[in-house]
Parts: structure tokens; sequence; C-alpha cells
């Protein structure tokens, strides 16, 4: 009898044997150490699962068998029936959302309108589902009932900076000084494995771009849903910093993104799919690149960072079809060409002056305006004498040419590592009585300059932090009025501002009702010491010397309002903290200032006077600066902190915890200063409580906690 069950067990255990599926067993052994055991993505692969459905099997076969070297894929030795096998397995597999969700199944469903749609699930939740149609469009839904709405965004954030001038200003009134003490957060997304975002998200059609380091999501704007997901490995034993991505340019069904070894790729906005992957820059020789690019007509434009390990910069624009390069601008000049006799000595082949943040469009002069940053061994200049063209300058570049209109170079024979990438803001305005067409940049060496942008004609240049030792004034000639002793020497030089800047790459912006720039500032000073660096070697960093912050003055932090005609500081809100964070600005029709405070609030403060309305604290280092969208008639405010992208709307009037904060916090009484002299008038002191400031924390947290005690307070 014991044999008798011993053979039952057997026979049964061979029949499970034989019904393993070859096509998975194919998988295990050659796929999912790259893509995972479900094909949702490992450490050095991306996933795969919700990409399949774009290829033919013929197409499969043919990516497994070649592969993608140049993006790490080995080629493959599988051929015959193991083929075979391995695809029909493959048609077997579903993806899964971040949330563990599967999707891949399709759905017909009936929207308010009559229409019938049918697709595959993206995304779903109680509220929200995302549906793509066999046209590879993505449908956000909303549930009514049994039917479903369909929803998107009426205002988009289409670039970096919202609009390709640069200015992060809007014209969104949802969002005032009236309500503002009721915004309160809406979703937030978690980007897997990172510490610090640097993104600025981008809407279009309803859909969020967001970015780290070689890798995109796309999400439902409304409900901050992940809806595709690209990624590809990060490039080891980089000498140049690969740790960011501050985003993406859109148009058209594109998505364009560069990756941390200096390539920028173009996917499909509604899929994730690679169109093109065009190389930039060999990484090998210290190339790197971090920003997003900026689409110009039927161009990208983007540039490259590698400045500080004396990689030369470049500005360059590809088809947006192709991925062909139509031209490139050389920021250093080849030895005999027009600007190489401002580079005296050898250094000219290793000058830097990148071109890593990212610049301006001016479509009716048809004009890419784009700064670059520092020249290389940045504290030593003994073997580049000379202005050092076109290091520290903003460029004017014929969009379709890239040829040279006009240039300015802010800081000369730059020896403090002050990038002129700060944001390029293109505002047309009055002046002296008549409309021009203005650029305006408050530079990292502590002035603030207006220019004719048709021709380069400076119109103002003012100082607007109190610490800087380097220059007294910038001159009838438009060049600094430099001071003396201020070079960097091997015991070491004070030098104001310090190396961070009186500013940085940190978005400022412009509101034509004030007529006020609004930007975040640096009062600190820094010591810089020289040495000699040796010979330049690839994998290795090009700096000539170092530098470290000067205890005295003590470093602060400080969102300044400059008036545009007279360079006069208007107002000014000093923020407490060590003053490391870096976090920029958004200003609105309705007369706020939105930004990242440096104790690590998000906060609005009005934009006429500079006393704070509303804060909520993420408890991050601000990295990232703020943007706005309309999507299904609301307003939000969206900002990566840390990991974290948030968004905050209104909180709605009828809502059982309106007008009670909850989700933020009171904000501090912060007196700005007019002038410098601080005004903490009664009525300031006022403006600065929410409704609910007599309310103990304890008594908001029962009221967000008890609806009905809520309705009844």
């Amino acid at each position: 009898m014991l044999a008798f069950l011993l053979m039952i067990v057997l026979g049964v255990a061979a029949q499970v044997v034989q019904k393993v599926d070859p096509g998975r067993q194919a998988f295990e052994a050659r796929c999912a150490r790259c893509h995972g055991a479900d094909g949702n993505g490992a450490d050095i692969g991306p996933a795969i699962a919700l990409r399949l459905a774009a290829y033919q099997d013929r197409q499969l076969a043919s990516l497994i068998r070649n592969g993608l070297p140049e993006r790490g894929m080995p080629p493959s030795g599988i051929a015959g029936p193991e083929m075979t096998r391995l695809l029909k397995f493959l048609r077997t597999m579903r993806g899964r959302t971040a949330a563990g969700s599967i999707v891949g199944r399709k759905l017909q469903l009936q929207t308010t309108e009559g229409k019938t749609l049918e697709g595959q699930v993206l995304g779903e939740g109680f509220d929200d589902i995302q549906l793509r149609t066999d046209d590879q469009r993505v449908h956000l839904l909303r549930r009514a009932g049994s039917r479903f709405r369909e929803v998107t965004s009426e205002t988009d954030w289409p670039t970096y900076n919202g609009d390709s001038g640069g200015n992060r200003y809007t014209g969104l009134t949802q969002i005032n000084k009236g309500n503002v003490a009721r915004l309160a957060m809406t979703w937030m997304f978690t980007v897997p494995d990172m510490r610090n975002l640097e993104v600025t998200p981008v809407v279009v059609g309803g859909m969020m771009y967001v970015t780290g380091p070689n890798e995109c999501f796309a999400l439902d704007a409304g409900s901050g849903r992940q809806i595709w997901r690209y990624k590809r490995p990060r490039t080891r034993a980089m000498s140049v910093s690969g740790g960011a991505n501050r985003g993406v340019a859109v148009a058209s069904d594109r998505v364009f993104m560069e990756t941390d070894n200096a390539h920028v790729i173009a996917l499909n906005r509604f899929t994730g799919e690679l169109l093109w992957d065009t190389e930039l820059a060999d990484s090998r020789k210290n190339y790197a690149a971090s920003s997003a690019p900026l689409a110009a007509g039927n161009l990208v434009i983007s540039g490259v960072s590698g400045g500080e390990h004396g990689a030369n910069g470049f500005v360059a624009a590809h088809d947006q079809k192709t991925g062909k390069e139509v031209w490139r601008f050389s920021t250093v000049p080849r030895p005999g060409e027009p600007g190489s006799e401002t580079w005296q000595g050898k250094d000219i082949e290793h000058g830097g002056a990148p071109t890593w943040f990212t610049g301006s469009y001016d479509p009716e002069l048809d004009t890419v305006y784009w700064p670059t940053g520092n020249p290389s061994k940045e504290y030593n200049g003994d073997h580049r004498k000379g202005d050092n063209l076109y290091s520290d300058c903003i460029l004017a570049l014929e969009r379709k040419t890239g040829q040279l209109k006009w240039y300015y170079q802010f800081t000369p024979h730059d020896l403090w590592d002050w990038d002129a990438t700060e944001t390029p803001v293109l505002v047309d305005a009055p002046w002296q009585g008549q409309t021009r067409k203005l650029m305006l940049q408050a530079n990292r060496n502590g002035f603030f300059y207006v220019f004719d942008r048709r021709d380069g004609t400076l119109l103002l240049a003012k100082p607007f932090v109190k610490y800087r030792t380097w220059a007294s004034a910038i001159g009838p000639d438009g060049r600094p009025i430099k001071l003396p002793n201020q070079e960097p020497t091997l015991e070491g030089t004070k030098v104001c501002p310090s190396q961070d800047g009186a500013t940085n790459w940190f978005s400022p912006s412009f509101n034509p009702a004030t007529n006020l720039y609004y930007v975040q500032t640096f009062e600190k000073c820094s010591f810089y010491t020289k040495r000699d660096p040796g010979e330049w070697e690839a994998g290795k960093s090009y700096l000539g010397g170092s530098q470290r912050t000067a205890p005295d003055p003590e470093p602060r932090r400080i969102l300044k309002a400059i008036d545009i005609f007279t360079g006069e500081i208007a107002w000014t809100l000093p923020q407490p903290g060590p003053a490391n964070s870096w976090g920029g600005t958004l200003t609105t029709a309705s007369g706020l200032v939105i930004f990242g405070e440096e104790g690590g609030s998000l906060m609005a403060a009005d934009a006429a006077k500079g006393n704070p309305l509303w804060s909520v604290e993420t408890n991050h280092t601000w990295k990232a600066s703020p943007m706005t969208y309309m999507f299904d008639g609301r307003q939000f405010i969206a900002v990566a902190a840390g990991p974290n992208i948030i968004t905050f709307a209104i909180r709605d009037s009828e809502g059982s915890n309106s007008d009670h904060g909850c989700g933020a916090r009171r904000p501090p009484v912060m007196m700005p200063k007019f002038n410098g002299i601080a005004r903490p008038t009664g009525n300031d002191v006022k403006a600065t409580r929410a409704p609910w400031s007599h309310l103990s924390m304890a008594t908001l947290d029962q009221l967000c906690s008890n609806p009905r005690m809520a309705q009844n307070s």
C-alpha cells in the first residue's frame, strides 16, 4: 500500500514539473536578472511589462536577439524554438503600478458625454482611472455614478519655467490673498530611491512629467497616480556628478530629457517608449547633463555640465522628430577662432564654460538666450589670462542656425565660481516711456541687470546684496569695476559674495502688476584658496583650489523684491536658518509670491508688501522651485520636496474641514523689511495669521479628525 501511494505522489510531482512553462524558464534564465521575474524592472534594467504591446513579435525578437549595446542591453543567442517559447510567455505578462495594482487589463466604459472608451487600464482608484486606448492616447477619468467623466488640465505648465520666456508668473487667480489660508495638500507622489529632487514638474494635457536621474514618470496631474515610468541604469564610475535631473521639455507627442552621461533622449509622452537617443558628448571625457531641455520651434535645445572637471561647454540643437543634431555653439573658442584671444595660456584646451542650465526663448524674435558657467580651474587663473569668453555669459543665439547675435559677460576672468546660470527672464515692459523687450537677471556676482534683449543694450546694473567686496559697480562700458586684493591666494582670501553666489539657479519671477522681481538671495562670503591642480586628467576634477564659507558675516537667506526700473529693493523677507537651501519663487496675478522658505516651509507672501500669508512645513531642504496649473477647474501648486512631489489646492469651502487649516500650519510671524527697515504694524501682524490662528494645535488636531466638531466650531 505504501509503495502504491509513493507512486501516486511521484506521478503528480512529475506532472507538475512537466507543466512548468518553458517560456518562463527561458525568461528567468536570460532576462529576469535585469528586468525582474515579473517584468516590472530590477536594479539594472527597466520595467518591460507595459511596453511589450508596442512591439510585434518580429520586432521583439529582433530586439532580444540584437540587444541595445549602447544602453547596456547585450545581444543574446536566443533563436529557434526557444525564441518562440519566450515570445509566447512575454505576451502573458501584466504590468503593475507603483502601488501594486494589476494593470494591463482591457476595460470598456461609458463616459458622461455618451462616448464608449475601450483600452488598457494604466491605473485605478476609488475615484479615478487612467485608460490608454488603441490609438495610444491616455484618457484621465473620474467616476460619476456608473459612468466616467473625462478630465484634463485647462491651464498647463508646459516648460521648466512655465513659459519659454523663463518667467514663473501665472495669470491664474483662483488661489489669492483672500483664500490662501485654506491651501492644503491634495496628493503626494514619492520618487523611489531619491533623496532630494531638483525637478520642476511639467504639465501638458492633464499629464504631469517629473524626473530623477535617468528616469521619467508620467502622472495624472489631478491625482498623482502613475501612468508610466521610463528608467535606465545610472552610469557607473562617472567623475562628474549625475545625481540630479531638473526636468523635461514637451513638444507634440514627445517628452525630452537629458541623461547623466550627457545624452538627450525623446520619449513618447503617452507610453514612455524611447523614440531616439543622441549623445551630446563623451561622458568618459568628464561630460554630464542634468537640466531640462528647451523646446523651441522644431528643435530641442540642451547643454552640458562638467565645467569643474575641465569639459568645454556647448549649446546643441536637435531635430525633435529625428534626434539629428542641427547646430552646435561652442562656449570656449578653439585656438585661432574669434574670442580665443581672451584665453592667454594652455587652459583654453580645458576651459569649462559649461551650459548646464536651461535657457529661455523668444518666439517673436526667434532667439534663444542661454546662460553659461564659470571657467574651469576656477580658483586659479594663471594659465588663462584674459576675459575667458564665453564663460559667465548670456548668449543670444539665432534659433534656426545657432549663430551668435550678441553676448554679455557678467564676470570677466572669473576666479570665484560665479556661473551666469541664473534664469534669463524675458518680459515686455514700459521703459522710460516706451515698451521694450527686456531681459532680467539677478546674477550670482551680486548685481541685478536689465537688458534690451533685441540687441543686448545694458539698461541697468545695480547691486542687490549688502556684502560685495569684489567690485564696486558696473561701469559705463558694462564691465565691473573690480576692487583690489580679491584674487584667491595660497593663504586664502575672503571675498563676498560666497562661492554659492548672491543667488543661484533656483528660479526668480517677475510680476507685471507690481513691477517687482522676486529672488531668493544669499548674504554670505567665502575664503578662496588657490593651488596648482596639475595637468588635466579624465575622471578628475580641475578646480585650481578650494573655498569654504566664512563665519562672518553670519550667512543669511533673504527673499528680495527688486524694482526692475530702478534696481532698488522694495522689501525683504529674511529667513532664519543656515542659508543652505535652494528653493525659488513663483508669482501670481492674484498678488502672491510663493517660495521655498529656508526652514523647509512652502510659504505664500503678499507680492506687494512681503508679509507672509500662509505656510506649510515639509521638513526638507529645498532643491527645487514651485509651479502651478489648473486641472478640472481647480488651481494646483506643485513642488518637489525631498523625494516627493507635493501638490496643494484650496480646500473646498463646503468641505467638513474648510477654513480650519487642516493640513497646514499658521505661518510664523516674520516681518518683511521695506528698504531695510522693519515695519511690524498691527495690520502686518494680523495678515500673517490664518483664520484659525486663535486655536491651539491640539484643538486643530481635534478639528481635523472630527468633521462634526469642525462644522460646529
